[in-house]
């Protein structure tokens, strides 16, 4: 299973779209079995579901995501976990396999509308 984290100062970014970074993590047997860090292509409408799902990302876990990101990686097949506490990568993933991973609110669903977050 392969997990990608958006980051901001090496922990998850509270915004999807503006990330400068992701974390990629791989999981085999409910251990990390690998761990990369990529930039994304620059931002536009669309591109960064489109990145992930070619870098066959299973699970993306955001704090704050917009609805035509979640519409677009669900149709791709990807799963979206929203309203991931701000923490490093490392723990997120390791929360997740476990079981005991804790969400709130997803930080774009508000009024402040898709644009904002990245949810193009």
């Amino acid at each position: 299973m392969k997990f990608a984290i958006p980051l901001a100062n090496g922990q998850l970014a509270a915004h999807f779209g503006h990330c400068r970074e992701f974390a990629f993590i791989e999981v085999e047997d409910n251990k990390i079995a690998k761990k990369e860090f990529l930039v994304p292509p620059p931002h536009e409408p669309g591109v960064l579901p489109q990145w992930l799902a070619e870098q066959r990302t299973n699970v993306v876990l955001a704090g704050g995501i917009g609805r035509r990101a979640i519409d677009l990686l669900d149709q791709a097949g990807v799963r979206v976990v929203a309203g991931v506490p701000v923490t490093d990568p490392e723990s997120l993933v390791n929360q997740y396999i476990q079981e005991n991973l804790e969400t709130g609110d997803n930080l774009c669903a508000g009024g402040h509308g898709s644009h904002e977050c990245g949810g193009h």
